[in-house]
């Protein structure tokens, strides 16, 4: 058995479920028709009006949205609310410059902080935990979706951010951590640190850790509950459709259960962009039923998994996904960061001492995602002194960081050193095993 933070909604029957589905899906696509003139001009170009959705079959017949889209009415083109009622933003990279913004009203942090409290529950948090988040606070979804969802769940939250990894252990000591939260790479970095510094898991009271924000294995799993002494969980979410508390795996971690009361999910086949049945693997794509400032109509996440609709041993009734293992995009999530190799390219091009060919090199290092960058340097700067490169080698890499977010080693190559393609070029080498 599994305990329940909304018992009523997590386990009503799948009748039950279609109904309140289908009322909030109509009632969705009436208010977007009318406020967000994307969506309108979308669904007329394909001879739509909110009045031809009577069924959830009839879903198939909207259109997508895309991240593009969301780039194109940067920032505040897919707001269904007048900005006024927008109490909170947030944002996440994109393929350039410019951020995918995301808008919150009052009533969808409510909400927000209702599904990360069903998320907590599912990994055993009670009022009397004390929830360690190691997310990043700021503009990515992570921290602040944590946070107040423990608040709501009503434990004790630490909001210590990510780094400053001795900070994390003596604080997790000191104030008797029980569920750990941040992504499973710098889990396993904590994990480690904590043995290193010779630390016994018995003067330790953690017992979950609630990971996500990037891929990661089975295998990953049993060392993290091995290392740590705990039972390590995967949350999904992202912020296009609201941040973590989209899904969350139970104790019986046989996939994620995605609360279908506020959001739609659909398996497509990426290519045909046709429905594809339970069991069977695509990309994932999701309706947001509930939000208000940001609802986004099948939402193309390029994610890869799949939906099975059978019962869990739980009780809970939703469908689960699959735990994600690739993108149908040349996305790379390091760090729970998004890069795209686009990115790199813009910043390449900014510059003038080096040639556009480049090649991402992805690692795990001490269980940490390790970015190199290797660049070829032009046939002018090839023979310019050391010092020369060491400056440009430095310019690049803070510029990097300043992108990205991320820090990254700058490699420097003579030109014409890297491999060419007639086809679509390689950009990327991800040595990670996921």
């Amino acid at each position: 058995m599994s305990a329940y933070w909304d018992a009523y909604h997590e386990t009503m029957s799948r009748d039950q479920l279609a109904e309140i589905q289908i009322k909030r899906l109509k009632a969705l696509v009436e208010r977007v028709y009318t406020s967000v003139p994307f969506y309108r001009q979308a669904f007329q170009e394909k001879g739509l009006t909110p009045g031809d959705i009577k069924t959830l079959d009839d879903l198939k017949h909207l259109p997508f949205t895309t991240k593009k889209d969301l780039r194109d009415t940067y920032p505040f083109g897919l707001f269904a609310v007048p900005r006024s009622e927008i109490v909170r933003m947030h944002a996440s990279s994109g393929t350039t410059g410019k951020p995918i913004v995301v808008g919150y009203t009052k009533k969808d942090l409510d909400n927000w902080a209702d599904l990360v409290a069903r998320c907590l529950t599912m990994a055993g948090g009670t009022r009397d935990d004390v929830v360690q988040n190691a997310y990043g606070y700021g503009l990515f979804t992570g921290g602040l979706g944590i946070h107040y969802g423990a608040e709501r769940l009503g434990a004790t939250i630490v909001p210590i951010s990510g780094g400053n990894t001795a900070r994390q252990i003596m604080l997790m000591q000191d104030f008797g951590t029980t569920i750990l939260a941040c992504t499973p790479s710098y889990a396993m970095y904590l994990a480690d640190e904590i043995h290193a510094a010779g630390i016994d898991l018995s003067n330790l009271r953690l017992k979950a850790g609630v990971f996500g924000a990037e891929p990661w294995s089975n295998n990953m799993r049993a060392q993290l509950e091995e290392k740590l002494g705990i039972t390590a969980h995967d949350i999904y979410g992202l912020s296009e459709v609201l941040g973590p508390g989209v899904a969350m795996e139970c104790p019986y971690k046989n996939g994620l259960h995605i609360f279908e009361d506020h959001f739609i999910p659909e398996i497509i086949d990426p290519e045909t962009e046709q429905p594809l049945p339970y069991g069977q693997k695509g990309e994932l794509v999701f309706t947001t039923l509930t939000k208000e400032g940001f609802p986004v109509i099948r939402y193309r996440t390029r994610d890869i998994s799949a939906l099975y609709p059978e019962k869990c041993a739980c009780g809970r009734t939703h469908l689960r996904m699959e735990r994600i293992t690739g993108r149908t995009d040349d996305m790379l999530i390091i760090r729970g960061v998004n890069v795209f190799p686009s990115q790199i390219e813009s910043v390449l091009l900014e510059f003038g001492e080096t040639e556009p060919h480049y090649l991402l090199v992805v690692d795990r290092k001490a269980a940490m995602d390790d970015l190199e960058i290797q660049v070829e340097l032009s046939a002018r700067m090839f023979s310019d002194k050391i010092a020369g490169l060491e400056v440009l080698e430095r310019r690049l890499r803070e510029r990097i960081l300043s992108v990205l977010g991320i820090s990254a080693k700058i490699k420097l190559v003579e030109p014409k050193s890297l491999p060419r393609s007639e086809g679509k070029a390689k950009r990327v080498i991800d040595k990670r095993e996921l």
